[in-house]
């Protein structure tokens, strides 16, 4: 049995704090919040690695951290809601989320946890201090990404921003061709009404959360355009806007 993840972090360690962060959020979601699953069943049969989850994005943690949970509550057959957190134990410690590393160094100590919780911290191509840049996709950070694919099941958020109708952008593509992952999509809804933007912090309580699971999907084949475009559209996305606006030019 390893006793470690593929990034060093020692699984009993990682969860520790995996449990910890869930039982915390288990009682915001479920006590000051509404969360609600959708499509849970596509996840059920799903391997233990090589699997990407790409979801719209809404605040920088309180999202992700709602999908974790819906990992933890499709492996317990036995459980089927959240009105208790028993389905949190054991943790589920194969999972990874991608997150930009200009983030998660700023917000201080709780997403140095985050982070050691599973974040794979990637540098913006796009975006760095506040500024728009343009740089080609850094090679070791997709290959964090596929080694964390690899090990498990990751989620990646193809629009690298919490603002709603941006385009996807071509890494996410780029990893889909390399990794050949299953591909599951994921749309989330009312995180930005119930939480400010970290996701730290209660906006406005009683929200409805909900966390929808699409059908499991094979790109293989397929070229960057299509697999995004399919994504966007999964995802919530693409609203009637035109194709050449969904995707990064």
């Amino acid at each position: 049995m390893k006793l470690r993840d593929p990034f060093g972090n020692v699984y009993f360690l990682k969860g520790i704090l995996v449990f910890l962060f869930g039982l915390t959020s288990w009682y915001v979601f479920t006590r000051v919040q509404r969360l609600k699953f959708k499509g849970i069943h596509h996840l059920k049969e799903l391997p233990k690695s090589n699997v990407l989850f790409v979801s719209n994005h809404q605040t920088y943690f309180a999202d992700v951290t709602a999908i974790n949970h819906g990992f933890h509550l499709s492996r317990k057959r036995w459980f089927s809601s959240t009105r208790s957190p028993f389905y949190l134990f054991p943790p589920f410690v194969s999972s990874y989320y991608v997150a930009a590393r200009e983030t998660m160094k700023k917000g201080g100590f709780l997403p140095f946890l985050f982070s050691l919780a599973g974040a794979i911290t990637v540098r913006r191509t796009w975006r760095e201090k506040g500024e728009a840049v343009k740089r080609t996709v850094f090679p070791e950070d997709q290959l964090k990404i596929v080694k964390a694919i690899k090990s498990g099941w990751v989620v990646t958020f193809p629009q690298g921003t919490t603002k709603p109708f941006s385009p996807a952008r071509k890494g996410t593509a780029k990893i889909i061709r390399e990794a050949e992952p299953i591909v599951v999509p994921v749309k989330v809804e009312g995180f930005r009404k119930g939480f400010e933007k970290k996701g730290l912090m209660v906006k406005k309580r009683r929200t409805s959360l909900i966390v929808e699971f699409k059908e499991p999907r094979n790109y293989a084949g397929l070229d960057d355009q299509s697999i995004l475009l399919d994504i966007m559209e999964e995802i919530g996305q693409a609203n009637g806007l035109h194709p050449s606006l969904l995707v990064e030019s």
